[in-house]
C-alpha cells in the first residue's frame, strides 16, 4: 500500500494492490470513492466501439511488447558477448595504457551503440511501425530514424559516463558499491531533470513561446502557485511524433517550463481542458513528483545493484563469461542482461509508485481548477491509445497511469463533494 497526501487538509489516500488488482481509496472528510460504475459507464459511452476495440488492441499488445522487448535484450547481450567485441576492446585499449576509466567508458558506449544498431529491426516496429498502424503517428520512418540516432549517440554517451562512476565505485568502495552506484544514478538522474528541458528535448522538438491570449493567460494564472516563470509557458511540435493529446511540466528550478503538445489543439481542445490538463502537470511539479520518482529509482537502482553483484558469477557462466567479474567492462553485457530482467520484474512495483502520483495530480487538478467535466473530457480524448477499462489485474501488473474509468470516477467523486463550488458544464469553445 502506498500513500499520498493529495492536498493540504486531513485527506489520504491510497492505492492498495493485493491479490485482487488495485483499488485506489482516500479517507478523510473531504473525499469518497465509492462511485457508481453506472456513473462512470455513462461517460465511457460516448467513446465510439470501434475506438475503444483499437484502445483495447494497443494496449494489451503494449503488455506483450514488454516480454519481447526483454527477449530481444537478452538475445542482444547475447551476441554481443558471442562476437567477443568488448573483450577485444578492452584488451586494445589497456595494451596501450593502463586506463581504467577510458576502458569502462569506451567499453560502455560501444556496447549501447552496438546495441540500438542490432536492435533497430525491432525497434522500428515497436516504436514507430506499430505507432503508425494504430494511427497515432505520422512521423516519416527518416524522421523517425534520425531521431533515434540522435537519441542513441546521447544515451551512449550519458551511459558511458554513468558506468564510468560505477565501475570506478566497484573498484574502490568494496562490497558498499552498490550503495553508492544508488546514489549516483540519482544524482544522474536529478542533473538530467535539470538539463532536459535547456539542452535535450530542444534536439528532438521546436519549443516556442505560448503567444498571447486565453491559453496563455489561464497557464499563467495556474503556474503563479509555483516558481515556473510565464516566459517559459510553451508550445511544442508534438504532432511530429505522436498525436496523443497531451502536455507535461519538465525541469528543476530556473529550467522548469510548462509545455503542450499542439497535438492537442488539433484534437479541439477546449480552453476547460487545457486548464484541466496544464492544471495536472502543474500538481505534479508543485507536489514534487518528479523528485519523489527519482528518490524511488535511486532506492531501486541502489538493491538492482546489489542484486546484479551477487547474481552476476552464475549470470556469467550461463553467458559464456565465467572469465570476468563485476568489475571487468567486457561483462557489461551480463550486467544489461540482469538489469533488464530485473527491471521487467519490478515493472508492477514501479507502475504502482507511478499511479499513485498521476492520482495524485489529477486531485490537485480537481482542487485548483475545479472543473470536473472537463478534466473527464480530457480523458476521454485520451482514450485511443489507453484502454479506458482494464481488469483489476491488468492494471495494477501494466498500467502506469490509473484507468481512465478509475480516474473518471475520482472526478466525479471530487464532483459530489465539491458540487457548489465547480464549474458548471457548459459549452465551451473549441480553440483554433
Amino acid at each position: 500500500m502506498v500513500w499520498v497526501r493529495p492536498w493540504a487538509g486531513t485527506t489520504y489516500c491510497a492505492l492498495a494492490v493485493a491479490s485482487g488488482g488495485a483499488r485506489f481509496s482516500c479517507e478523510g472528510p473531504s473525499m469518497s470513492t465509492s462511485v457508481s460504475a453506472a456513473e462512470t459507464a455513462v461517460y465511457l459511452a460516448r467513446l465510439p466501439a470501434g475506438l475503444q476495440a483499437k484502445a483495447v488492441a494497443y494496449t494489451q499488445g503494449g503488455h506483450w511488447l514488454l516480454l519481447w522487448s526483454w527477449l530481444v535484450t537478452l538475445a542482444i547481450c547475447w551476441v554481443i558477448v558471442r562476437s567477443t567485441l568488448l573483450t577485444r576492446l578492452g584488451r586494445r585499449l589497456s595494451a596501450r595504457r593502463s586506463r581504467p576509466g577510458l576502458t569502462a567508458f569506451a567499453t560502455v558506449t560501444v556496447f549501447f551503440l552496438a546495441r540500438w544498431g542490432l536492435s533497430l529491426p525491432w525497434s522500428s516496429y515497436a516504436d514507430w511501425g506499430r505507432e503508425g498502424a494504430y494511427g497515432l503517428s505520422q512521423q516519416a520512418y527518416g524522421d523517425w530514424l534520425g531521431q533515434s540516432a540522435v537519441n542513441a549517440v546521447i544515451s551512449a554517451l550519458f551511459s558511458g559516463l554513468f558506468f564510468l562512476g560505477v565501475y570506478a565505485l566497484v573498484r574502490k568502495a568494496g562490497r558498499w558499491w552498490p550503495l553508492w552506484a544508488g546514489a549516483l544514478a540519482g544524482l544522474f538522474s536529478a542533473a538530467a531533470l535539470i538539463a532536459a528541458p535547456v539542452i535535450l528535448l530542444p534536439l528532438f522538438n521546436h519549443y516556442a513561446p505560448a503567444p498571447g491570449g486565453p491559453v496563455r493567460k489561464a497557464v499563467a494564472e495556474l503556474a503563479q502557485s509555483t516558481s515556473v516563470p510565464a516566459a517559459q509557458i510553451v508550445i511544442y511540435d508534438g504532432s511530429r511524433q505522436s498525436n496523443r493529446f497531451t502536455a507535461s511540466v519538465s525541469g528543476l528550478g530556473s529550467t522548469a517550463q510548462i509545455a503542450m503538445s499542439d497535438a492537442m489543439f488539433q484534437k479541439g481542445a477546449s480552453l476547460a481542458e487545457v486548464r484541466a490538463v496544464v492544471g495536472h502537470e502543474i500538481g505534479h511539479y508543485k507536489n514534487a513528483h518528479l523528485l519523489l520518482l527519482t528518490a524511488t529509482l535511486t532506492v531501486l537502482f541502489a538493491l538492482g545493484f546489489w542484486l546484479i553483484d551477487r547474481l552476476y558469477p552464475r549470470a556469467a557462466h550461463w553467458m559464456g563469461l565465467a572469465q570476468t567479474t563485476i568489475g571487468d567492462p567486457a561483462g557489461f553485457p551480463v550486467v544489461t542482461a540482469l538489469a533488464a530482467s530485473l527491471t521487467l520484474l519490478a515493472t508492477p512495483l514501479i507502475n504502482t509508485v507511478q499511479r499513485t502520483i498521476e492520482m495524485d495530480a489529477d486531485t490537485y487538478s480537481l482542487n485548483e481548477v475545479q472543473d470536473p467535466e472537463a478534466l473527464i473530457s480530457a480523458l476521454l480524448k485520451s482514450a485511443d491509445y489507453r484502454a479506458a477499462s482494464p481488469s483489476a489485474l491488468e492494471e495494477a501488473l501494466f498500467y502506469d497511469h490509473p484507468s481512465i474509468a478509475h480516474r473518471i470516477d475520482n472526478a466525479l467523486a471530487w464532483k459530489r463533494q465539491h458540487v457548489s463550488a465547480a464549474v458548471t458544464p457548459k459549452d465551451r469553445p473549441v480553440l483554433r
